[in-house]
């Protein structure tokens, strides 16, 4: 069966950034962080489905963190393209500090102010997660080759923020972007400038060009 899908133009790299499948604790709406939790039964189907997707994008390369929830996605994909899966520290999930492990309504009721600061007493603060993560990133995407297509499974909090450093947004602006669901993606593609451009975010299905009026590379 042929793809009717439009060809993506040559010689552009692109970046998936792809959270991992649901846990238990996310049902229980519980900080994880760095604490290593797997997934759950609906979070494995999830990443089966979601990599019968992504396989489609044909990827080049593959890299995780080394957390089990985030590995475990990865390696669904792995098994459908054959792709190594490769490990960076730098994906985990923001440390959470004194909140691992507790629920959003424990989160509120015992640490009023710093939940209204966002700022967990013994963790990261968003800064430094958007330097870790988006530094890991670009570190990647300096080994990719031109037209290398890199699939990274990590985790919410680590993705939004990396992805913000990576974009070059200012920190004031870091809120506006939305979080991902359970595997769920987001897409950054390569300028013809050398920049990168969000094209897909909160994605659960494959990218489409974009075919309208609007301006298609703010590198030109």
């Amino acid at each position: 069966m042929s793809d009717s899908r439009p060809a993506r133009e040559p010689g552009r790299r692109r970046l998936v950034l792809w959270r991992h499948g649901q846990t238990g604790w996310n049902l229980e709406r519980r900080f994880q962080g760095k604490t290593d939790i797997p997934l759950d039964e609906t979070g494995v189907q999830q990443a089966r489905r979601a990599a019968r997707l992504l396989a489609g994008l044909r990827p080049t390369a593959l890299l995780a963190s080394p957390l089990r929830r985030a590995a475990d996605t990865a390696q669904a994909l792995a098994d459908i393209t054959g792709l190594p899966v490769r490990y960076d520290d730098d994906l985990m999930e923001r440390d959470g500090g004194a909140w691992e492990g507790l629920t959003a309504r424990e989160i509120r009721e015992r640490y009023p102010a710093e939940h209204a600061a966002w700022q967990p007493p013994g963790g990261e603060t968003s800064a430094q997660v958007a330097k870790r993560v988006g530094t890991a990133l670009q570190r990647a995407l300096d080994d990719l080759p031109p037209s290398g297509q890199l699939v990274v499974a990590s985790h919410g909090a680590a993705l939004r923020l990396g992805m913000s450093h990576l974009l070059g947004l200012p920190e004031e602006t870091w809120e506006r972007l939305g979080g991902l669901s359970n595997c769920c993606w987001s897409v950054i593609t390569e300028m013809r400038d050398g920049g990168w451009r969000l094209a897909e975010h909160n994605a659960g299905t494959l990218p489409e060009p974009v075919l309208s009026d609007d301006r298609p590379d703010a590198g030109t």
